[in-house]
């Protein structure tokens, strides 16, 4: 493989690059994406258990926002109960809607950085194809005249196709994993929707009895 990396020359290190930040954003984002540190299954019924009466004190929401993500948007719903009790549905579902959209863009750090490597790397590969094939003519013609060896001409065309190899090598799972990513943060956009339509209706006749 090394051989093969030195033989494809200088544009496979952009590639290289590529490879690696990939690999630590999939890692990043796999342990990032896990159900418990997003939205763990309970945990609205036990936010529910806990609100039946009463907003919960402010340490409570505390604790309930550094839970998880789904913890950060339900305890914004309840801060902004706890500070208007009298609050109303339009401006509660406004607190909610905000807390989703910073939880939402917390989900997708870094995955436009995968994608970007996912589209790039292809180009990357063909660039290196194209300097490599560049380099071989120039160096078959300035040895040889019109003609050139046939066997050396096609080792030299193999070993530029290296790079669009490995640039394909680097894109497939990239895409794969953007793909996979994109999906999950799609499911658990709608979680959190859902689980902001049951707190929504909760807190507003808390808010009702306070009256």
């Amino acid at each position: 493989m090394l051989s093969i990396l030195i033989a494809a020359g200088w544009p496979v290190v952009p590639l290289l690059l590529c490879s690696v930040i990939a690999v630590a954003l999939v890692i990043e984002r796999f342990l990032s994406l896990r159900e418990a540190r997003v939205a763990p299954a309970r945990l609205v019924d036990e936010v529910l258990t806990v609100a039946r009466s009463a907003v919960p004190p402010a340490d409570t929401i505390n604790k309930l926002a550094d839970n998880s993500v789904l913890g950060l948007v339900l305890a914004q719903g309840l801060r902004a109960a706890a500070a208007e009790p009298r609050i109303n549905e339009g401006n509660l579902r406004a607190a909610f809607e905000s807390a989703g959209r910073d939880a939402v863009h917390r989900l997708e750090r870094n995955l436009s950085a995968l994608g970007t490597i996912a589209s790039a790397a292809p180009l990357l590969g063909l660039l290196g194809t194209v300097v490599g094939m560049i380099e071989i003519f120039g160096a078959s013609g300035s040895m040889n005249g019109a003609g050139g060896n046939p066997a050396e001409l096609a080792h030299g065309i193999s070993v530029a196709l290296y790079n669009t190899a490995f640039g394909l090598i680097v894109a497939i799972p990239s895409l794969i994993a953007y793909r996979h990513f994109r999906t999950r943060i799609e499911d658990y956009t709608l979680t959190l929707e859902q689980a902001a339509e049951r707190m929504v209706p909760h807190l507003l006749r808390l808010g009702s009895g306070r009256r």
